[in-house]
């Protein structure tokens, strides 16, 4: 869910950008060459580590949004100025490298690369694919909070992810327009659902939706899920520990059956969250629920006029106590860990240093690293701060607190098949459900 142009020669030296069409051809371009390779794969993580004294490094990154990607570039050149050390960045488009992560950590990985905390870093943990940082966390470590320590931490206890940053999924929308409305904002389903159709009588659509990248739908059904049934219910089915044809699933898709008609379902699947922003920042959407990467598509005033609110509450029991905030950070391919610039790069992304640089850039996201002035933040930065810290249960995401090949060959397709058509199949989803974990067990 989903984000190095740039203003200077030093970026431009440092960042590679691949199209989705030719990093699905299996290409392998490097900025410092190009071989065959399979998918995303760059210069090798493998072949620079020089038994850990290198001066080089490769990072991949999926940073590749124009917002991101000067972000990342700024973190880059500030390491690159402080060490003495060369970075290549090789840029892929975000949908393509996570599609492809499986066959790129299997081939000949950058040293360092973009990746995120919660099952799909444990995943690539368990099976080797990885290099543990508890030599890079013993630099840093004090840098973060318990949260963040345990977001890092693979089955087996090591340190696997540096945190970058997060940011908070919430419902976004236009202060001026709700004021001229006298909109106010929703704390139940009731009132959202209230909201929802005041909004359809003003001749706006009532909730921005876009999922042609299949990944957007999945933090409706998150919030949905949490709300109804609990955070520990919802962590428990992302682990197959619960069944997806049970009761509990299927009052989460019939309660987001009952939203649909105030959902811009018409052409979603043909449309990218950006898309939907801007609908969003010409005032024909009345809200949009996505993380606040959104702010990256306002500017001045725009971005001045907009706010969020919180997932509205639907079972008391559970109130609105969980928050969809997924953890961006980075990690060491097998090879990368002999790497000794990969391993003070991800030092330097874990320092307060290193993430005000990338901040300062990004007006969406939030820092992870303790000691990062909020100065440079907007008001969007600091009202998804403080959501974050008052949070009491954090959820990752669909497509990272499950089984990779669950979200994206199971999961993302049956939610194109209910925005279709308004029915989940529960039971096809569990069958296969079985199948790809018993295989991946």
């Amino acid at each position: 869910m989903d984000h190095l142009a740039g203003a200077t020669d030093a970026h431009s030296q440092i960042t590679r950008q691949f199209s989705r069409r030719s990093v699905l051809k299996g290409f392998a371009v490097g900025a410092a060459g190009v071989g065959a390779a399979p998918l995303l794969a760059a210069c090798t993580g493998k072949s620079s580590g020089g038994g850990g004294s290198s001066k080089s490094a490769t990072v991949g990154s999926n940073y590749s949004d124009a917002v991101p990607k000067k972000a990342f570039a700024a973190m880059v050149s500030g390491f690159q100025s402080k060490s003495g050390d060369k970075l290549t960045v090789n840029t892929v488009d975000h949908n393509s490298f996570q599609e492809n992560i499986n066959n790129y950590l299997q081939g000949s990985p950058d040293d360092a690369f973009t990746w995120f905390a919660g099952f799909r870093m444990r995943y690539y943990a368990k099976k080797g694919l990885v290099a543990d940082l508890n030599d890079v966390w013993d630099k840093v470590g004090s840098n973060f909070s318990d949260a963040f320590a345990k977001a890092s931490t693979g089955d087996d206890g090591k340190k696997y992810l540096v945190p970058l940053y997060n940011y908070p999924w919430a419902f976004f929308y236009r202060k001026s327009l709700w004021q001229s409305k006298g909109y106010q904002v929703p704390t139940t389903l009731d009132e959202l659902t209230a909201l929802s159709t005041q909004m359809k009588k003003d001749g706006l659509v009532p909730i921005g939706f876009a999922d042609k990248d299949q990944w957007p739908a999945c933090g409706t059904f998150d919030y949905l899920d949490m709300r109804i049934n609990g955070y520990d219910f919802h962590i428990a089915l992302m682990a197959h520990e619960k069944s997806w044809a049970s009761p509990e699933v299927a009052k989460v898709f019939d309660t987001w059956k009952s939203l649909l008609p105030y959902h811009d379902v018409d052409g979603a699947l043909g449309r990218t969250w950006q898309d939907s922003a801007q609908l969003l920042v010409q005032k024909k959407t009345g809200m949009y629920l996505l993380g606040s990467f959104l702010a990256q598509q306002f500017t001045g005033a725009d971005l001045a006029d907009l706010d969020f609110f919180a997932f509205p509450e639907i079972d008391s029991a559970y109130g609105q106590d969980a928050l969809e905030a997924p953890i961006d950070g980075m990690m060491l391919s097998e090879g990368g860990g002999d790497n000794q610039a990969a391993k003070d790069f991800l030092a330097y992304c874990g320092s307060a240093e290193g993430q005000s640089l990338y901040i300062k850039t990004d007006p969406s996201d939030v820092a992870a690293a303790k000691g990062v002035s909020q100065s440079s933040y907007n008001a969007i930065q600091k009202k998804a701060a403080t959501l974050i810290g008052s949070a009491k249960q954090i959820s990752q995401f669909l497509d990272r607190d499950s089984l990779p090949a669950f979200a994206s060959n199971v999961m993302e397709p049956a939610l194109i098949d209910f925005i279709k058509t308004g029915n989940f199949d529960g039971a096809g989803v569990e069958n296969q459900a079985k199948s790809v974990y018993a295989s991946n067990s």
